[in-house]
C-alpha cells in the first residue's frame, strides 16, 4: 500500500525510508524501484519524463552526427578528426553498462542520478566556455555515458505510467522513445548551427539536461531494493572488456573514413581489441559468479538473438547511411531533407504506437518478422534512384522503414529479457551488456558495411562509365566544349578551358557513380533483410511448435 502521507501528493520525496512495498509492488528487473499504484495525475508525470529523459539521452549526438559537415567546419577539423565526435559518444554508451546495472543495485537510484546527469550538465557547460576538440571530444564522451543512463531512467519511469496489465506495453513505449531523437535531430534549425553559432547547440543540448535533471528532482523514482552486487573481481573484467569494446567501436567507427588498409593503428587497435576481449571473457568463463555469464551468452538461443539484432541494426542504415548518403551525394542539404524526416518520425511515433498496442508476449517473433519484411520492402523501393531523386521520391520507403524500426526494437527487447529473467535475477547484467552492444556496436557495423560496400561499388562503376566514354564521340566533344564555354569569361587559354570542360564530364561520371552504388546497396540491403527474415522464422517456428507439443502434453497428462 502507499504511505498515507503520499496519497494525496504522490510525490515519493516525502516517502519514509522504511516503506517496504508489496509483493505486487515489487519490480521483476533487479535493482529497480517498487511499481506502485499511482493516481492518474503522478503516472501522466511519469510518462512526461520518461519522454523527456529518452530524448535528452539521444537528441545531442544525433544533432551532431546530422551537422558532423558543419562541426567539422566550425571547429577546423579534418574529416578525420571530426568522425571521431560521434565514434566517442558510441565508445563511451557501449561499456556504461558493465557497470551500471549493478551500480544502481548497489548505490541506489538517487546516486546514479546524481552523479551521471551532473557530470553530463558540467561536462556540457564547460564547453560553452572551452569550444575546441578536446572539449568536445569530453562532451560527447559524457553524453555516451549520460544516454546510457538516461534511456535506463527513461525505461523505469516509462513502467511507473502504466498499469500492471500494460506494464510490457510501457516498456516497448521507454526503448522506442530514444529512437525518435534521430529523425528529430534532422529537424533542428540548420541556421542555429551556422559558422560562429554552435554555441547555441550546446545551450540546447545543456538546456535539456539541466531540465531532467529538475524533473527528476521534482518526481523522484520509488525506494528500489539495495544488495551487494560488486565483487572484486567485476572491476578486473571491466577493465579488460571496456577498453576492449571501445576499441572495437573505434575501428568501425574511422575504419571508412581513414580507410581499413591505410591506417595502421586499425590494425593494432582490432588485435588488442581481440586480446582484450579474448583474456576478458575467459576470465568470465571461470568465475563462479560471473559479471557476465559467458555460458548463457554463448547458448544458441542467446547467439541466434544477438545476430537477429545486429543484422537488423545493419540492415536500418539503409535509412541513416543510405538515403541520407544518396540525397547528399545530390547536393541536398537538412532543409530540403526536413520534409522527409517530417515524414520518417511520425512513421517512427507510429511504429512505437502500433508496436506497443498489439504486443503479443507469447508470440514476440511475429513483429519482428513483419519489420523485417517491411524493412527488405522499403529497401526495394529505393532501387533504381537516379540524379532526378528528391526527397518526395522517397517518402514512403522511408516511412516504412521508420515503422518497421520501431516496430523491431520493442519485441526484440523483451525476447532477451524474458529469457535473461527466465534464467535468474543474475542474467540481468549479461543481457543489459548484450542489448546495448547489439545495438550500438550493430549501428556502427552497419554504417562501416553499408559506406565500405558504397565505397568500393562507387570505383567499380566509374570504370565502367570511363570506359564508355570517349573524347572522339561527338557528344561527348560536344559536352566539353559546352562546359568550357561556361568558362570563357573567366578562363582565356583555350586550352585550360578544355580541360575544365573534361573535369566537368569526370564529376558527372562520379556522380552517377555514387547513385549506382546506392542502388547496390539497397539491393543488398534488402536481400540481407530477406535473408535475415527467412531465417529467423525458421527458427521462430521451431519454438512455437515446441511450445505446441509442451502445451498438448501437459492438458494429456
Amino acid at each position: 500500500m502507499i504511505p498515507a502521507s503520499l496519497r494525496g501528493r504522490g510525490w515519493w520525496w516525502s516517502a519514509p525510508d522504511t516503506w517496504v512495498p508489496e509483493p505486487h509492488e515489487r519490480s521483476i528487473m533487479p535493482g529497480s524501484p517498487a511499481i506502485p499504484d499511482h493516481p492518474m495525475r503522478v503516472r501522466l508525470a511519469f510518462g512526461g519524463i520518461a519522454a523527456l529523459a529518452g530524448i535528452t539521452g539521444g537528441l545531442g549526438n544525433g544533432i551532431v552526427t546530422a551537422n558532423l559537415t558543419s562541426l567539422q567546419g566550425e571547429l577546423g577539423l579534418y574529416p578525420a578528426e571530426a568522425a571521431w565526435l560521434p565514434t566517442v559518444y558510441v565508445m563511451t554508451n557501449v561499456v556504461s553498462n558493465l557497470l551500471l546495472v549493478k551500480f544502481r543495485q548497489q548505490y541506489g537510484l538517487r546516486l546514479f542520478v546524481q552523479i551521471f546527469l551532473v557530470g553530463y550538465v558540467l561536462a556540457t557547460a564547460a564547453h560553452l566556455v572551452a569550444h575546441s576538440f578536446a572539449s568536445a571530444i569530453m562532451v560527447r564522451a559524457f553524453s555516451g555515458v549520460a544516454a546510457a543512463s538516461l534511456s535506463t531512467l527513461a525505461l523505469l519511469y516509462m513502467m511507473q505510467a502504466f498499469k500492471p496489465s500494460w506494464r510490457l506495453k510501457g516498456l516497448v513505449f521507454a526503448v522506442g522513445i530514444p529512437q525518435l531523437a534521430t529523425p528529430m535531430a534532422r529537424l533542428f534549425p540548420s541556421e542555429l548551427l551556422e559558422a560562429g553559432q554552435w554555441q547555441t547547440f550546446y545551450a540546447f543540448e545543456l538546456g535539456l539536461a539541466l531540465l531532467t535533471l529538475a524533473a527528476v528532482r521534482w518526481l523522484p523514482l520509488p525506494p528500489s531494493e539495495r544488495f551487494k552486487a560488486f565483487e572484486r573481481g567485476d572491476f578486473l573484467t571491466f577493465a579488460l572488456i571496456a577498453p576492449g569494446l571501445a576499441l572495437l567501436a573505434a575501428v568501425l567507427g574511422l575504419g571508412r573514413v581513414l580507410w581499413w588498409f591505410e591506417a595502421p593503428w586499425l590494425g593494432y587497435a582490432l588485435c588488442a581489441a581481440v586480446v582484450l576481449l579474448t583474456v576478458g571473457f575467459w576470465i568470465e568463463h571461470r568465475r563462479e559468479n560471473p559479471l557476465l555469464n559467458t555460458r548463457w551468452l554463448g547458448s544458441g538461443d542467446i547467439l541466434r538473438f544477438a545476430l537477429v539484432a545486429i543484422l537488423t541494426r545493419v540492415v536500418l542504415a539503409e535509412q541513416t547511411t543510405g538515403a541520407v548518403g544518396l540525397l547528399t551525394t545530390l547536393g541536398l542539404g537538412n532543409e530540403q531533407m526536413r520534409g522527409l524526416f517530417v515524414v520518417i518520425l511520425f512513421a517512427s511515433i507510429a511504429g512505437t504506437v502500433v508496436g506497443s498496442v498489439t504486443l503479443n508476449p507469447n508470440f514476440l517473433g511475429k513483429p519482428i518478422l513483419i519489420a523485417l519484411a517491411m524493412i527488405a520492402f522499403g529497401a526495394f523501393m529505393d532501387m533504381g534512384a537516379t540524379n532526378l531523386t528528391r526527397p518526395p521520391q522517397l517518402y514512403v520507403s522511408q516511412a516504412i522503414l521508420g515503422f518497421a524500426a520501431l516496430l523491431f526494437i520493442g519485441p526484440a527487447l523483451l525476447v532477451g529479457l524474458t529469457r535473461a529473467l527466465a534464467a535468474g535475477p543474475a542474467y540481468f547484467v549479461s543481457f543489459s551488456v548484450l542489448f546495448s552492444v547489439t545495438q550500438s556496436l550493430g549501428g556502427l557495423i552497419g554504417a562501416a558495411l553499408i559506406g565500405t560496400f558504397q565505397t568500393v561499388q562507387t570505383r567499380v562503376h566509374l570504370i565502367q562509365l570511363g570506359n564508355q566514354v570517349s573524347l572522339t564521340d561527338p557528344i561527348v566533344a560536344s559536352r566539353v566544349t559546352a562546359g568550357g564555354a561556361g568558362l570563357g569569361r573567366v578562363i582565356g587559354d583555350p586550352a585550360l578551358r578544355q580541360a575544365e570542360g573534361v573535369a566537368l564530364i569526370g564529376q558527372s561520371l562520379t556522380r552517377e557513380a555514387n547513385i549506382l552504388a546506392y542502388d547496390d546497396v539497397f539491393r543488398l540491403i534488402g536481400v540481407i533483410a530477406l535473408v535475415t527474415m527467412l531465417w529467423a522464422s525458421i527458427h521462430i517456428t521451431r519454438i512455437q511448435r515446441a511450445r505446441r507439443r509442451a502445451a498438448l502434453a501437459a492438458t494429456t497428462s
